[in-house]
């Protein structure tokens, strides 16, 4: 049996490789999840810039949240990053969960951006 992180780089490799076919058409909604905190950006890779951002460690959600690494933080977040790039005009973005699987605080971030306003 391989070893976790072999399987986490082939994840990452496989997502990437779906993003990289599609790449230009619209900005990349990409997350990033340590044990402790979670952070979201939304990235136009034409451009090379960072459109909006947002994370568990943001201070307005800070002060609103018991913990950082639970669900609800995750959801908090996608919140607040889907209302930060519908602020900066974008809609529609491809979601990157990079070498995570599509569960638990990821697929709450991914939920809760939905529910706020973007599509993906």
């Amino acid at each position: 049996m391989k070893n976790k992180w072999v399987r986490a780089e082939f994840r990452k490799q496989a997502t990437r490789k779906r993003l990289f076919e599609h790449r230009g058409e619209r900005p990349r909604l990409t997350v990033h999840r340590s044990l402790k905190y979670i952070y979201a950006q939304v990235i136009d890779d034409a451009k090379g810039v960072t459109l909006a951002a947002a994370s568990s460690l943001d201070p307005e959600l800070r002060k609103a949240l018991k913990s950082h690494q639970s669900v609800d933080a995750a959801k908090k977040v996608g919140e607040s990053v889907a209302a930060k790039a519908v602020k900066a005009g974008v809609k529609k973005v491809t979601f990157d969960r990079g070498q995570y699987v599509y569960h638990g605080r990821i697929k709450a971030l991914a939920d809760a951006a939905r529910a706020a306003g973007l599509e993906f």
